[in-house]
C-alpha cells in the first residue's frame, strides 16, 4: 500500500483497511531466548520502547481500523504512557478505545485496543470466561440496523479448554449478526477454529487465507486472524514485516457490501 492510497478520503473507495497486531507491549523479540533475557521488560520500562511505538504508529497510519492485543494502558513498564492513546495519535486515528483486561496496578495495565478513523456507533467490552481472568474482546459497531458492520477485537486463552469456552461465548453474540469481522490473537490455528462447530455455525469462517504469524522471526503457525462472515470477502490479505513483537501483524483490504457501506455512511453524516 503506497502513501497516495493511504490518503484517499475515508470510504470513498468502499473499502476498509483492517489491521490486527499483538504488539507484546513494545518488547523487541527475535529469538526464543529473548523470552528469558528480555522478560524484565514486562515489568520495567525500556528506553527504546517509545521509538518502537513511533515506528508501529507510522505503519498503523496506513489503515482505517486497527485491533491491538498485549498493549499497556499506562503503567510503570510503559513509562506511564497509555500505548493505545499514543498509537492513535501517532497513526492519526481520531477514535480509540482501551479495554483493560488484567490490572496489575502501577506495574502493568494489560489491555486490548481499538484504533479507528470511523466513529463507532457503539462499543461494548466483554470479559471472556476462563479459569484465569484477563482475557477480553472489544465489540465495535459501525452504522445502525441489520446492515451495520460489527468488528470484534479479541485475545483468547492459551489453553484449549479456555478457548473453547471463549469461542462459545463469542458465538452467542455473533450468531444474530450479519456483517462481522473477528480479528486478533486467537492463540489457535485455522484447523482448531474449524473444529469448533458452534463457532463455525455462528461465523462460517468465510475463507481468508491463513498467514503464518508466529513466531515473528521464523513464522510457523497461524495464530493471528482476521475472520469474516459470509457477507464479506477480502480482496487482499497480507502479513506485514516484523515490528519488534513476537507476533507479525495481519492486514486485510475489505470491500464493503453496498447496504453495509450505506449504513456506515449514514451514521457518520
Amino acid at each position: 500500500m503506497n502513501e497516495l492510497e493511504a490518503r484517499k478520503p475515508l470510504l470513498s473507495s468502499g473499502h476498509l483497511r483492517l489491521l490486527t497486531f499483538n504488539l507484546q507491549v513494545g518488547i523487541q523479540t527475535s529469538a526464543y531466548h529473548h523470552y528469558v533475557t528480555r522478560s524484565w521488560q514486562h515489568f520495567l520500562p525500556h528506553p527504546r520502547r517509545l521509538q518502537r511505538l513511533d515506528m508501529m504508529g507510522e505503519v498503523m497510519g496506513k489503515f482505517d481500523v486497527v485491533g491491538l492485543q498485549e498493549v499497556d494502558g499506562g503503567s510503570f513498564r510503559s513509562s506511564r504512557i497509555n500505548q493505545v492513546e499514543y498509537l492513535a495519535t501517532q497513526a492519526g486515528m481520531p477514535h480509540h478505545f482501551q479495554q483493560l483486561n488484567r490490572n496489575l496496578g502501577r506495574i502493568a495495565q494489560h489491555s486490548n485496543g481499538l484504533l479507528s478513523r470511523l466513529v463507532p456507533s457503539q462499543i461494548e467490552e466483554h470479559r471472556l470466561p476462563g479459569a484465569m481472568p484477563g482475557r477480553g474482546a472489544i465489540h465495535a459497531r459501525f452504522g445502525e440496523g441489520p446492515d451495520a458492520l460489527h468488528i470484534f477485537v479479541a485475545h483468547l486463552a492459551l489453553s484449549h479448554r479456555g478457548r473453547v469456552r471463549q469461542l462459545n461465548y463469542l458465538s452467542d453474540i455473533i450468531q444474530p449478526l450479519r456483517h462481522v469481522v473477528v480479528m486478533g490473537d486467537l492463540n489457535c490455528t485455522p484447523d482448531q477454529l474449524h473444529a469448533h462447530e458452534r463457532f463455525n455455525a455462528s461465523l462460517p469462517l468465510h475463507p481468508v487465507k491463513p498467514l503464518l504469524s508466529y513466531p515473528s522471526w521464523q513464522p510457523r503457525r497461524a495464530l493471528d486472524h482476521i475472520l469474516l462472515s459470509q457477507s464479506l470477502e477480502a480482496v487482499d490479505v497480507q502479513v506485514l514485516d516484523h515490528l519488534f513483537s513476537d507476533h507479525l501483524p495481519i492486514a486485510v483490504d475489505l470491500p464493503l457490501p453496498d447496504a453495509c457501506l450505506a449504513a456506515i455512511r449514514a451514521s457518520v453524516k
